[in-house]
C-alpha cells in the first residue's frame, strides 16, 4: 500500500520507553468532544457502555477500543474522538464489561480475546449508521481483539479499515515481561483495579474464583480462565493472542507500534507473516512507549491515525 506516513520524532526530553509510557497516559490533558452514553444490551442478558459522538456528514463512523483497565475517558480515546470530530468523522467508542460508569450485569468481565462483543457492537452501530462504512481504532488489549476479529471474520468484517496501536503479539509473554523490571509499577497498578472489580461484584456473585497471586499471570491463571472458559492462562494466552490472526486478515490494517514498547514488546510480533499480507501496513518507531508516542511536534499519533482513515 503507497502511503508515506510522517516520521516519528520523539521530543528531546522523552529519553526512554518509561517516559513516554507514563508522562502520556498520566499527563495529557484529556479533551473529550460532546457526545452521548448509552447501553446496548448483549445476547446473554448484559449490556455494553458506549460514547457516541455523531457527525453530520456522510464519512464513515469509527469505533473506539481502549486498553486493559482503561475507558473511553482515557486520554488516547476521549482525544481521538475529539480529532474525528474536527475532520467530519462520527466515533463510537466502547467501554468493556466492567470498564464503564457500572459493573456490568453478568458473572463475567472482559478479557484480550473478547470479540463477541464486538460483533455486538459493530452490529448495532451499522444499525445505528446504516449508510456508512466503519472503521475501527484498538489500543493494546483493545487492539489485539480488534486484530482478532478481523482474522476471524476475513473478507466477512464489517469494518472497513482499521488501525491497531500498540497491540500485544503474544499474550504470554507480555504477562511474563510485566514481572521484570520497572514494569512492575504498571502491573500492580491494573492488579490493584482488577481485584477491586472482582471483589466488588462478589457480593452478587458470591461463589466468584478467588485470587491469591500477585502477577497479571495469576490473576488470569485463577479469574480470567476461569470466568471466560479457558482451562488456564496458557490456554487463554494461546487462544487469544493476536499473532496467530494477521494471516487472516482481509481489511486494510496499519499496525503502529515502537520498538522499544517494554509492556507488549515487538520482538514476539509475526512480522514476516505480516510482511506477506498486503492488507496489512506496519509503522514500527525506533522510539516511543506504549500506547505513548511524545513528538516534539505534539500529536504525531493522532496525525497518523487520522492520515490512514482519509487515505
Amino acid at each position: 500500500m503507497s502511503i508515506n506516513i510522517e516520521p516519528f520524532e520523539p521530543a528531546w526530553w522523552a529519553w526512554n520507553t518509561h517516559v513516554h509510557t507514563v508522562v502520556a497516559s498520566q499527563l495529557t490533558r484529556v479533551e473529550k468532544p460532546d457526545h452521548k452514553r448509552i447501553e446496548i444490551p448483549t445476547p446473554d442478558n448484559d449490556f455494553l457502555e458506549i460514547d457516541v459522538c455523531r457527525v453530520d456528514t456522510e464519512k464513515p463512523v469509527v469505533a473506539l477500543f481502549h486498553g486493559l483497565e482503561g475507558s473511553t475517558d482515557r486520554h488516547y480515546i476521549a482525544n481521538l474522538m475529539g480529532k474525528l470530530e474536527e475532520n467530519g468523522f462520527s466515533s463510537v467508542a466502547l467501554n468493556f464489561r466492567g470498564c464503564g460508569s457500572r459493573m456490568n450485569d453478568q458473572r463475567r468481565f472482559y478479557h484480550s480475546g473478547e470479540t463477541q462483543d464486538y460483533r455486538t457492537f459493530f452490529q448495532w452501530i451499522n444499525r445505528e449508521f446504516p449508510d456508512r462504512d466503519l472503521y475501527a481504532v484498538g489500543y493494546s488489549l483493545g487492539a489485539n481483539a480488534l486484530v482478532k476479529y478481523l482474522g476471524e471474520e476475513g473478507k466477512q468484517s464489517l469494518v472497513k479499515r482499521a488501525v491497531a496501536v500498540s497491540p500485544p503479539y503474544d499474550l504470554k509473554e507480555g504477562s511474563l515481561r510485566m514481572q521484570q523490571g520497572f514494569n512492575r509499577i504498571y502491573e500492580i497498578r491494573f492488579l490493584k483495579t482488577l481485584v477491586e472489580k472482582l471483589e466488588l461484584k462478589r457480593d452478587k456473585f458470591p461463589d466468584l474464583p478467588s485470587f491469591h497471586g500477585n502477577t497479571i499471570y495469576d490473576f488470569d491463571d485463577q479469574v480470567t480462565a476461569r470466568l471466560h472458559n479457558f482451562s488456564g492462562a496458557d490456554d487463554y494466552y494461546h487462544q487469544c493472542s493476536s499473532k496467530h490472526f494477521y494471516g487472516e486478515v482481509k481489511t486494510d490494517l496499519l499496525v503502529i507500534h515502537s520498538k522499544e514498547d517494554t509492556l507488549c514488546p515487538i520482538e514476539f510480533a509475526p512480522v514476516s507473516v505480516m510482511q506477506d499480507n498486503h492488507h496489512i501496513l506496519t509503522h514500527f518507531t525506533d522510539e516511543g512507549g506504549h500506547v505513548g508516542f511524545l513528538s516534539s511536534d505534539p500529536g504525531w499519533l493522532y496525525r497518523v491515525i487520522l492520515q490512514w482513515l482519509e487515505r
